[in-house]
């Protein structure tokens, strides 16, 4: 089986981050947001990975070589994106006829990954949400199977959305839907296609879908709702700095709270919910409920409910912030 992930997207509601950093790459609770996917699938067992990169793909090349020498890696260009739809298609000749698990790159999402990769049957991730509109939307019969799918549906019938989590063991067929909907489009270059109609067709021409439903699902798309999921995974795993019996002279350590290699770190008070990325340094200042990029300097600030990028430097003022990487500010 391989995994196919598609991270080619301009990340628009992350911005200023995303203007220098996929949004893949953004860190959470000590990891990147890639990483979480890549390292849930491979510990199921998953070997060899599609990444469909375009905007920033440079970036997540070098990262995924980096970081996973071992696994086996594909790098799909999608240099004019269309959709979902047009993504997957991109991978066809990679995939073969091998079944293959497709992760939405910016889903983070608690589930029994080895349940669904062994079902005999193709499977979509589900999770009740109080307003589905802005999501694809499954319909189910009696017992747990697709009947509909629809993307982003004005009155949706029911409140089960897509995650972004697909198991497909019927890949011939999923490409030859994707064909077909390509074809029907009046000019690909200015025509979007969503994986969820391929989906759809694969249903009307008889493909057994079940549904498996996700404990949790981790938004990453926006600032509060990252930094919230950011508290919630670092309250799982615990983070990885203890309260006491810490390396950093006169500091104040309030977990749960992450904080990467090389970081210097005085006369400050860091946590609760406090991811920090590496060889960052922080001195004299309060940092609560914020993520803090790599290679970034603090001095004299408060921080909190912040989402800061690397190689940032920021001297002075209590802020709420949402600050990019290479940036420079002096409060004074």
């Amino acid at each position: 089986m391989k995994a196919i992930i598609p991270v080619a997207g301009a990340g628009t509601k992350l911005r200023p981050h995303t203007y220098t950093q996929p949004k893949a790459l953004i860190p959470i609770a000590g990891k990147t947001i890639l990483s979480f996917i890549v390292d849930q699938l491979h510990e199921a067992g998953i070997n060899e990975f599609v990444f469909i990169v375009g905007y920033l793909g440079d970036k997540i090349q070098e990262y995924v070589k980096q970081t996973y020498p071992y696994l086996t890696t594909h790098f799909v260009f999608q240099n004019e994106r269309h959709g979902t739809g047009h993504a997957i298609d991109l991978t066809k000749s990679i995939v073969g006829k091998d079944e293959i698990f497709i992760s939405l790159g910016d889903t983070i999402c608690e589930y029994d990954v080895k349940e669904v990769l062994q079902s005999q049957y193709n499977a979509i991730g589900v999770k009740k949400v109080d307003d589905p509109r802005n999501f694809g939307v499954a319909s189910l019969d009696e017992d747990n199977f697709i009947e509909q799918v629809v993307e982003k549906p004005a009155i949706p019938k029911s409140n089960l959305a897509l995650v972004g989590l697909y198991k497909i063991k019927d890949t011939r067929l999923l490409y030859e839907c994707l064909q077909e909907i390509a074809a029907k489009k009046p000019n690909q270059l200015n025509s979007d296609f969503n994986l969820t109609d391929a989906l759809q067709s694969m249903v009307e021409k008889g493909a057994k879908i079940e549904s498996f439903r996700v404990k949790n699902w981790f938004d990453c798309g926006k600032k509060d709702t990252l930094l919230e999921s950011n508290a919630t995974l670092l309250k799982k795993s615990g983070g990885n700095t203890p309260e006491t019996g810490h390396p950093y002279k006169d500091c104040i350590i309030i977990p749960p709270v992450s904080i990467a290699e090389g970081c210097k770190i005085t006369n400050s008070i860091i946590g609760p919910h406090v991811a920090i990325g590496a060889n960052t340094t922080i001195e004299h200042s309060i940092v609560r409920d914020s993520i803090i990029g790599s290679f970034t300097t603090l001095y004299e600030v408060v921080v909190h409910n912040s989402l800061i990028g690397s190689d940032a430097n920021v001297k002075g003022l209590s802020r709420s912030l949402n600050i990019g990487d290479n940036t420079e500010i002096d409060f004074g």
